[in-house]
């Protein structure tokens, strides 16, 4: 088959290139912690849709840093209590999506949330407050302050304190949660698992945010990670800086708190994407200690995979019948 990485059999093995920074489970535990300490303020708001079967409310809560955060969150009107749910997350730049679209779930017997990420295409709040540049995306922001203001530290905060807050709803069972989400989705899936490590199941497709520096070397820095390129473009051309750079973001790569996931995992890859690419991927697969699977799609790339949201659900829809 054509070849845009590496060989399977090597992908199966790769670990990574971006450099982990040393401290990275102490950054985590006092991200969780500063998390857990701030009051969420949850609020419940309805919305209309004509499904006379689901309840449907914009829901609201305070994140770290004192950002109003913006969720959709539907849930059956007649099912059993406590039941299962599922969180939502999306693709880079938009936003939670339509009511509509998550109906399924509802209709399974299971509430569902799906995310709206700061400063993106939905009503989430960003506060801002960061010095240096802003400029192309999200991965970079906050790079010229501290660890603690990268932007994405932020948003994986609100994907594992939207998973607690979902989990004290008294209407679903905390046992039986699980995320899905592609690209950026799939990304935030793996680390809200990772960040609220009783999610049960995640199923993550060709995830975003995975091995910074590996992007960068394949000269795949463009589109979702054209970012990169402009960063040292405009602020290291010359890369003196480049591993205090990469370091930095292994705060935020994904591969790096994939260790900390316990629940259940299936990852759909496609082998010629070229957005992001298979072994930045494969990278925080390969870092999984708990159960998971692959689904390979060898010709497909960074798009609609035939039969994989079949897939999720059928996945998903597991949690009806077991307490795990």
């Amino acid at each position: 088959m054509p070849l845009v990485d590496m060989p399977l059999e090597q992908l199966l093995t790769y670990q990574g290139r971006n450099p982990c920074p040393a401290d990275i489970d102490v950054y985590w535990d006092r991200s969780l912690a500063e998390m857990r300490a701030v009051d969420p303020q949850v609020e419940l708001v309805p919305h209309h849709l004509n499904a006379p079967f689901a309840e449907c409310f914009d829901l609201y809560f305070t994140g770290v840093g004192g950002a109003r955060v913006h969720a959709k969150y539907l849930r059956p009107k007649h099912a059993a209590e406590p039941h299962p749910a599922v969180l939502q997350f999306h693709g880079y730049t938009g936003s939670s999506g339509d009511w509509a679209d998550k109906l399924n779930y509802v209709g399974l017997g299971y509430s569902v949330a799906a995310l709206d990420c700061r400063g993106q295409g939905g009503e989430s709040e960003d506060v801002g407050g960061v010095r240096g540049t802003t400029y192309r995306g999200h991965i970079i922001r906050g790079l010229e302050d501290s660890e603690d203001k990268l932007l994405f530290r932020q948003i994986y905060l609100d994907c594992a304190q939207l998973a607690g807050i979902m989990m004290t709803m008294p209407e679903v069972d905390p046992a039986r949660v699980g995320a899905t989400g592609g690209s950026q989705g799939g990304g935030l899936t793996l680390a809200c698992a990772a960040l609220e490590p009783r999610i049960a199941r995640a199923a993550a497709l060709y995830p975003f945010l995975c091995d910074y520096q590996r992007v960068w070397e394949m000269d795949l820095a463009s589109g979702a990670y054209e970012e990169l390129r402009t960063y040292f473009r405009q602020f290291d051309p010359l890369h003196t800086r480049e591993k205090e750079i990469f370091t930095s973001l292994g705060y935020i790569d994904v591969q790096h708190i994939a260790k900390r996931i316990r629940g259940e995992v299936v990852m759909g890859v496609g082998l010629m994407d070229t957005i992001c690419p298979p072994s930045t991927q494969f990278a925080a697969y390969n870092k999984i200690t708990a159960p998971k699977r692959l689904v390979i799609y060898p010709d497909f790339g960074h798009e609609g995979l035939p039969g994989v949201n079949d897939a999720v659900f059928n996945f998903l829809a597991e949690l009806r019948l077991a307490r795990v």
